[in-house]
């Protein structure tokens, strides 16, 4: 059975609940274990067949957890090679954190990347936010549940 981790860094909550709701989506799709989780060691990154990857942007990057975790794996020579990779995240002003995930898996660990990043920019006004988070949430779902699905070569899309 194909094994999908979603991995996420939040801190004020938002990319977390973009993970959990790309999780919910993914449980749907028969025959797909899936694992939603903040912290994973560079070596259980390959215990997966496909790697979903949440951050936030913070000063036009990666928090440095997540930068760390990618690095780290790469100096063990973690092999990811043909697994399926995707990210998403959350932001205020400018988004290119789930892009350099994305560059990451695909260049450096030679990753299938599902090349749309999903992000969810959060506005000061809470009645906007609910809004944006209600659009993005079933994009998501449907983004990565379908995609990991058909990709994985397991599964057709219904």
């Amino acid at each position: 059975m194909p094994k999908i981790l979603i991995l996420y860094y939040s801190r004020t909550g938002n990319t977390e609940k973009m993970a959990k709701a790309i999780a919910e989506g993914a449980k749907t799709v028969q025959g797909v274990e899936v694992e939603l989780n903040y912290y994973v060691t560079p070596e259980g990154l390959s215990d997966f067949d496909a790697v979903i990857a949440g951050t936030p942007t913070y000063h036009h990057d990666m928090p440095l957890s997540v930068k760390n975790l990618f690095e780290e794996a790469a100096v063990k020579n973690i092999n990811l090679k043909g697994k399926i990779g995707a990210a998403f995240g959350s932001y205020g002003w400018s988004g290119e954190a789930p892009r350099l995930v994305l560059e990451i898996l695909k260049n450096k660990f030679e990753m299938q990347v599902i090349e749309t990043a999903a992000s969810n920019q959060i506005f000061s006004r809470p009645d906007r936010t609910r809004k944006v988070q209600r659009v993005r949430k079933g994009n998501c779902r449907k983004t990565y549940a379908c995609s990991l699905a058909s990709s994985s070569g397991k599964r057709k899309m219904p």
